[in-house]
């Protein structure tokens, strides 16, 4: 079955939020109220979209959805679900852009859906935290800059958030992808 209607346009919704009165507190909690729900419409499809194709694959798990720090996000939690990862998240980062793609299907507007599957990006998060210090070590040591190897935005960012973290230095990203990768250096 295909669905035919179509998601409420920008200019239905720019003039809900025009007919509100500006720079009011009644206006700013209910901006944030609608956008809290997007976010959790946004999960509700994706867990739809998943829980589809883990019909398809024949895989069981539980899925969870929820909204953290301003996302949408999908967990998916069971056994035997290591090939829906991948090599070092590979399948994962594809599956999330598929599931992206859905809810953009059905929403008309992009999504920073967050999709976890085995608790993968919680343990890869506690891996690159540590190769983030010890780069940082390695940057205090001997002043000199280091490259770390090339890795997906998500990898970028748990490192940019750790070496932020520490005075005295700074990480930038550098390259194209698939290249893109990060070099710690001194703080300017």
């Amino acid at each position: 079955m295909t669905d035919t209607s179509t998601p409420p346009s920008a200019d239905s919704t720019a003039e809900v939020t025009a007919a509100e009165p500006a720079g009011t507190e009644e206006a700013k909690k209910s901006e944030s109220v609608a956008s809290d729900s997007d976010l959790f419409r946004q999960s509700e499809i994706a867990a739809d979209y998943v829980e589809g194709l883990l019909d398809i694959l024949d895989y069981d798990g539980d899925i969870d959805e929820l909204v953290s720090t301003g996302r949408p996000m999908v967990e998916v939690v069971g056994g035997r679900l290591q090939p829906l990862v991948g090599q070092r998240g590979a399948t994962l980062e594809a599956l999330q852009e598929l599931t992206r793609l859905a809810i953009f299907r059905a929403t008309g507007s992009p999504s920073r859906l967050l999709l976890d599957i085995g608790g993968y990006r919680a343990s890869r998060r506690k891996e690159l935290a540590a190769v983030a210090r010890n780069a940082v070590e390695k940057v205090k040591e001997h002043g000199e800059p280091v490259r770390l190897e090339p890795m997906s935005a998500f990898e970028r960012k748990c490192v940019h958030d750790v070496v932020n973290a520490i005075p005295g230095v700074q990480s930038e990203s550098e390259g194209v992808e698939p290249s893109r990768r990060i070099v710690v250096r001194v703080a300017d």
